[in-house]
């Protein structure tokens, strides 16, 4: 039985607790009991000191004492265990205990120093009590100083030091005891423990040999759930247990027969075969799934199955090494995504492999549209930072040498960078805007500023691209108008960044603008003397993602134009184009006037 673990550790817990809580009860004995001895003797030390005090003071002339004095019984026998010293008022010693042991000398030698040295030089405490360490906590004197009086002044002091030396000694032999008396305590409780514990240890064996057969598949054993207490519950919980198992097996066989019923009308196709690559199953859609798919040499019975040739190789790749197989199969118009998973056995062995098929023709154009919007937001970006780059250039060169056009041109940059910042939300939230939910908010604005500082941040892009660039006002300074000055300044830098784009070195862009009364709207134009644009193109150039590379002699994915627009119809204008192939393009847009306003 000692072989039992759980015995061995109940024992030894046990055996550790008794013995543990045997010393801190020692432990806090013995603090409590040398905190009490200390406070105690300072006491009787105290009273003592004060009792000669009054003696001394009432019997001034007996202070000197001499032999056969009334004060010589009380100095000498010590008082019961303490030592006394008599001092004038001029600190001389009159008398003091006799040393008549060396364990006498050891205490008055220590006393009389610590009383030259701390209490008699203390004037303004006349009555003061202190501790002397003599060796350790155990071994200490505890100090007692009283004045002593004659006619209402001070004509000396009597000093009373107590060794706690007898005292702690009785403590040690009483924890001692304690000590003693616990070990003996704890050894009388091993026989209880050990049979105690034992009627727990039998049950608990006769539980294991239940799981264990358990596990061997026999679920008609039952174990003893008549035991009383957590043992009982548990042979209880085990014989639940083993009907659970028993109804699970009948469980499974039905969920099997389910999961085939599953497999047969997912979408999903599913192939599972064994490791001469035979097919044991296949469901329904299998047969359906490759419909679309070319045409293979399909003379073997697994290539009508499954018409590729490599996805087979991945079957064999399966059972060979025993991994998971991923595969995208690209087939003209159409894409396949294969995953081979191996089949195991009871016994962990490879027992086939499992195919699953899936159409992700529809998946992967929509992946493609993600990756060409991703590519047009790289193209929104790129021309804010050519801007910051056309007005860093010249400030990292030290071509700009007055220190207002720094400021002007750093304050320039810094709008650029939030302005940066801004494109990228705003490039987040166009498919809210395609939505028409709120994007931006719409205040009038002053569009001659605007244009002022296009200007200015596109003057050097546009010098350094070899392009003449200008900025014409037709009808003279324009009114305030509604919009969003940053939506608007976005949609210039598209028309300005495509013009850019497609006008040869030598050529030039203009923004121009005027006001029409008759309508209240300002059109503003971006007009360059590029290659122009076909005419079986203009009427898709604002489609998202449509490519004119015919047109324009360039690749690109169509997104800025789009973005153009949309933010043009939300604000509840329009954007029109009109082009000469080979001579040029003009892009047209309007902004409505505030009513009421002052004109610039």
């Amino acid at each position: 039985m000692f072989r039992s673990v759980f015995l061995r550790r109940i024992l030894t817990m046990v055996l550790i607790s008794l013995v543990i809580a045997g010393a801190l009860s020692a432990g806090l004995f013995f603090i409590a009991s040398i905190s009490t001895v200390k406070k105690m003797t300072t006491e009787d030390t105290y009273n003592r000191a004060i009792l000669l005090s009054g003696y001394f003071s009432k019997h001034p002339d007996e202070m000197s004492g001499g032999e056969g004095s009334p004060t010589e019984l009380m100095v000498n026998d010590r008082l019961i265990g303490s030592y006394v010293l008599v001092y004038d008022a001029n600190a001389y010693l009159l008398q003091q205990s006799t040393e008549r042991h060396t364990e006498d000398t050891e205490i008055l030698a220590p006393l009389k120093n610590h009383v030259t040295s701390e209490l008699l030089t203390n004037k303004q405490e006349l009555y003061i009590s202190d501790v002397i360490p003599s060796r350790g906590i155990f071994d200490q004197i505890i100090v007692a100083q009283a004045p002593i009086m004659s006619g209402g002044e001070l004509i000396g002091y009597v000093i009373v030091g107590t060794p706690t030396r007898d005292s702690s000694g009785m403590l040690l032999d009483f924890v001692e005891i304690l000590i003693i008396s616990t070990f003996v305590v704890s050894l009388g409780m091993l026989m209880p423990i050990y049979f105690g514990t034992m009627r727990l240890v039998l049950p608990l064996r006769r539980v294991n040999e239940v799981a264990m057969a358990m596990g061997q598949g026999d679920f008609s054993v039952r174990a003893d759930s008549n035991v009383r207490g957590e043992v009982g519950e548990l042979a209880q919980s085990f014989n639940e247990l083993a009907e659970r198992l028993s109804r699970s097996i009948t469980d499974l066989t039905m969920e099997r027969n389910r999961l085939k019923e599953i497999f047969d009308v997912i979408s999903e196709g599913i192939v599972s075969v064994d490791t001469e690559l035979r097919t044991v199953y296949s469901n329904p859609a299998i047969s359906t799934l490759f419909e679309n798919a070319s045409a293979r040499n399909l003379f073997t019975e697994r290539l009508q199955t499954i018409p590729f040739e490599e996805v087979w190789d991945d079957f064999t790749k399966c059972i060979n090494e025993g991994v998971t197989v991923e595969r995208t199969i690209e087939d003209k118009d159409n894409a396949y995504l294969s995953t081979i998973v191996p089949t195991f056995d009871n016994e962990r062995q490879i027992a086939g492999a499992t195919g699953f098929f899936r159409d992700i023709t529809e998946s992967e154009r929509l992946e493609q549209t993600r990756r060409d919007y991703v590519a047009n937001v790289s193209h929104e970006l790129r021309t804010p930072l050519t801007a910051l780059r056309g007005l860093v250039e010249p400030l990292a060169d030290g071509m700009v040498k007055n220190e207002t056009d720094r400021k002007r041109y750093y304050g320039i940059i810094l709008h650029e960078t939030m302005r940066l910042s801004r494109l990228i939300d705003d490039m987040l939230e166009l498919s809210r805007l395609q939505a028409r939910t709120l994007a931006f908010k719409t205040f009038p604005f002053d569009l001659n500023t605007l244009l002022s500082e296009i200007e200015t941040k596109f003057k050097p892009v546009m010098t350094d691209a070899n392009l003449a660039f200008r900025i014409e006002y037709r009808t003279g300074p324009l009114p305030t108008v509604m919009g969003n000055p940053d939506r608007v300044e976005q949609i210039l830098v598209i028309l300005m960044d495509n013009a850019k784009k497609y006008t040869a070195s030598g050529g030039s862009i203009t923004i121009s603008s005027e006001f029409n009364e008759d309508t209240n709207k300002v059109h503003v134009s971006v007009i360059d003397t590029g290659q122009g644009i076909h005419e079986y193109d203009i009427d898709h150039i604002f489609d998202r993602f449509y490519k004119a590379d015919r047109a324009r002699g360039k690749k690109g994915t169509g997104l800025g134009l789009s973005i153009a627009r949309e933010l043009l119809n939300y604000m509840g204008e329009t954007i029109t184009v009109q082009s000469v192939y080979g001579e040029g393009t003009t892009f047209t847009f309007t902004l409505t006037r505030v009513q009421g306003t002052m004109w610039y």
